[in-house]
């Protein structure tokens, strides 16, 4: 049996399973569809993580998955849920990711 058709059978195997995709199986199959070696993809991996981090001030996109934004939320009035006290929230920023149109139409299959 070729590898190739291995690999097709394991991620059919992967998929019926529902087993989420560890950090070795998605370089695993990044350098198995690039041609490249399971370390190359990992250290590409790793500088768009890289990269990701550093520009989510401004707004990092990846074009069909979706973007990373940093958000300033005002301060706000809440309630403890224990005792029902009326209690201030600070100000705060927060980082948010939204998913794409196409990746939501691709999951969700609309």
């Amino acid at each position: 049996m070729g590898s190739s058709l291995r690999c097709a059978l394991k991620e059919r195997q992967n998929r019926s399973m529902a087993k989420k995709m560890t950090k070795s199986a998605v370089l695993a199959h990044l350098a198995s569809k690039s041609g490249i070696s399971k370390k190359l993809a990992g250290q590409v991996v790793e500088e768009l993580v890289k990269l990701a981090y550093k520009e989510a001030k401004n707004s990092f996109t990846i074009p069909g998955l979706g973007k990373l934004v940093l958000v300033n939320r005002k301060a706000r009035m809440g309630r403890n849920p224990a005792t029902g006290e009326t209690i201030k929230i600070a100000a705060k920023r927060v980082v948010k990711f939204r998913v794409a149109k196409q990746a939501k139409e691709g999951i969700l299959g609309k």
